[in-house]
């Protein structure tokens, strides 16, 4: 329980300083910008109580809006993701159900139900982020481009992250 307790509080940390002072740099005339940090909540356990996940949403993104400056705008769109997450992950799981050993990862879970759980998420993340920035729908179609090139970018990232991470751990069997 321990060794996870710090990974996750190393994971938020490294998310957000990563987040804050390399990833808030990375912007293409302002229709990519790469939202990282949500592969905290994405990462966090299958049998997370809906408090604990709001909770810790709600911290990752408060943290990134006092780095970034920005209004809640970063808190209020992770408290939607993971009010959505649980939702998520009842429509896609398995037959059997998930197991309490195994964590919502590509190694664990498979290529299929990753790409679906983490591309719907991250979408949803990233919808309301743009249209909360924003707050008219002037913009619409700017925004909803601006929404998913994006949440594609995000995405990738967070694929190549999971390779990562799938890599190492076949190196260590």
């Amino acid at each position: 329980m321990n060794s996870n307790l710090f990974r996750y509080i190393f994971s938020f940390i490294f998310l957000i300083l990563l987040q804050s002072f390399v990833l808030n740099n990375v912007q293409l005339s302002g229709y990519l910008n790469p939202y990282l940090y949500i592969l905290f909540i994405l990462s966090l356990p299958f049998d997370i109580s809906k408090y604990a996940l709001l909770l810790l949403s709600f911290l990752l993104g408060l943290c990134v809006d006092i780095f970034l400056g920005t209004t809640g705008v970063h808190a209020s769109a992770s408290v939607f993701m993971a009010f959505f997450r649980p939702f998520i992950l009842r429509v896609i799981a398995p037959r059997e159900g998930y197991d309490t050993t195994t964590r919502p990862r590509l190694q664990d879970m498979g290529v299929k139900w990753f790409i679906i759980y983490a591309f719907t998420l991250t979408l949803l993340h990233h919808l309301f982020l743009f249209y909360t920035e924003v707050f008219r729908f002037s913009h619409f179609f700017t925004t909803l481009g601006r929404s998913i090139s994006s949440t594609l970018f995000t995405f990738i990232l967070i694929l190549i992250s999971q390779l990562f991470i799938f890599k190492k751990a076949d190196s260590k069997s």
